[in-house]
Parts: C-alpha cells; sequence; structure tokens
C-alpha cells in the first residue's frame, strides 16, 4: 500500500505547514481515516445544530464544512495538475468570498456528509493512483512552490484543523 510521506519545507508555502505539521508521516492514511472519522463526527447533528454559529459573524457548522469540501477540491485539483506535469501557474481562492456565495446553510446536514465522501473517494483515488515521481513534482499555485505530496499532507491538516475547531468552539463531540 502506498504511504505519502511529509513533504520537505521547499515543498510548499510556509503558511501551510501549520496543518503539514498536523498530519502523521502518512497522509494517504490519515485522508482514509477521515473518511470514517469526520462523517461520524458529522452525521448525527441536527439541521439547529448544523446551523450553530459560536459567535456573530462565525460561519455555520454547514459553512465550515463546506469550505473543507470546497478546500479540498481545490487542493486536489492543484495536485492533479501538478502530477500530470502541468506548468501553468494556478490561482489562488478567497474562501471569504465562497463561502457566502455558496449557500451552504440551504443545504441539509446529510447532502453535505454526502458531498464530503464523494469529493474525499476521489480524493484517496486520485492520491493513491500516483507513483513517487508524481508526488514529488513540484509545481506553483497562488504564486508559490507546492509538490503533490505536500498537497496531500495540507488536505489531511486542513481538515484537522477545521476539525478541531468543531469540537473545540462549536461544542461537536
Amino acid at each position: 500500500m502506498i504511504r505519502i510521506t511529509k513533504p520537505q519545507a521547499a515543498e510548499h508555502a510556509d503558511y501551510y505547514a501549520k496543518y503539514i505539521k498536523l498530519v502523521g508521516d502518512d497522509a494517504l492514511g490519515a485522508l482514509r481515516a477521515q473518511s470514517a472519522s469526520t462523517p461520524r463526527l458529522l452525521s448525527g447533528l441536527s439541521e439547529a445544530q448544523a446551523m450553530h454559529r459560536y459567535a456573530p459573524g462565525k460561519w455555520s457548522v454547514k459553512e465550515v464544512v463546506g469550505h473543507v469540501i470546497d478546500g479540498e477540491r481545490v487542493f486536489a485539483y492543484r495536485a492533479l495538475r501538478i502530477a500530470r506535469a502541468d506548468t501553468t501557474p494556478l490561482p489562488g481562492f478567497d474562501e471569504n468570498a465562497w463561502v457566502p456565495v455558496a449557500h451552504f446553510d440551504r443545504r441539509s446536514m446529510p447532502d453535505m456528509v454526502s458531498d464530503y465522501q464523494t469529493v474525499r473517494a476521489a480524493t484517496v483515488a486520485l492520491f493513491a493512483s500516483l507513483d513517487e515521481d508524481a508526488l514529488t513534482r513540484v509545481g506553483t499555485a497562488n504564486e508559490q512552490p507546492f509538490s503533490v505530496r505536500a498537497l496531500a499532507h495540507i488536505i489531511a491538516g486542513h481538515e484537522l484543523h477545521h476539525v478541531a475547531i468543531l469540537r473545540e468552539r462549536y461544542g461537536l463531540a
């Protein structure tokens, strides 16, 4: 079974080190584990709980989950382009602009969980299909260098970061 080991510091923008350090030495294993643990955390929520905001102006639980899904889609797309040796510089994105127009609060929590599971299955399939050359290939996104393996760790770490916020600030158990 393939393991996706930690990237070197030169393989990602400094900002993302905080997410990468949350992940063990195997990003693919972490992504697979989250495939079960995150839906388990979210599936028992009522619609009222899913609409909770821990403070005025903060995202609802649904918006946090939607942001995680959107981020995973963007990072996996970047990984695909870089893995395929596409040298086109990829743009950044502004999550604070995306969340309001996505209208995540209009969706049911079961639909959000299903969306998460679908996106994660595609992400795991992508990373599991890559060889070492593809995983260590480096491209440019948001004017910063990223290796494919760094993006795998970022996806897993970004989710870990937001799940911790859901537990600590939103009271999810």
